[in-house]
């Protein structure tokens, strides 16, 4: 069996390493499948996340959008999808030096997932506009009186 194993390339797909949503969830627990520190984690990932933020650092990315995580109980579209990232090259060095390991990967995107557009846009960009809004009419008005 060892000797089928190694013998596959690591830049085979099969041999790409998977990063399901779940795993960098600080909504989830360490049973229910996050693998990073809470602290650390993101809230609710998508796996077009995790896509995005690999694929920009130059990793080989590859979508899996119907795969489920096996732990995962909602069904829902938001929950689905795994990414499979190529770790190695044909000859067992890291493709990226700076990610020398899965976790290293895992912390990396859930580090880069809040500075999305698509984030900061949807966080940032109505408080911003109900705050301008909303002050600006207040601190004239009271600036002229």
């Amino acid at each position: 069996m060892a000797a089928a194993a190694s013998a596959v390339s690591p830049a085979e797909k099969e041999r790409f390493i998977c990063i399901y949503p779940a795993y960098l969830n600080n909504k989830k627990t360490i049973a229910e499948g996050r693998r990073i520190p809470i602290d650390k984690a993101v809230e609710n990932p998508t796996s077009t996340e995790i896509q995005d933020v690999c694929a920009a650092v130059g990793f080989n990315v590859l979508l899996e959008k119907n795969k489920m995580y096996p732990r995962e109980w909602n069904r829902d579209v938001q929950y689905r999808g795994r990414v499979r990232i190529q770790l190695k090259q044909d000859d067992g060095n890291p493709c990226l030096p700076q990610f020398p390991t899965r976790k290293s990967v895992m912390l990396y995107a859930a580090e880069t997932i809040p500075k999305l557009k698509t984030r900061t846009q949807k966080m940032g960009g109505s408080d911003q506009s109900l705050q301008q809004g909303e002050g600006g009419k207040k601190g004239k008005g009271k600036k002229k009186k």
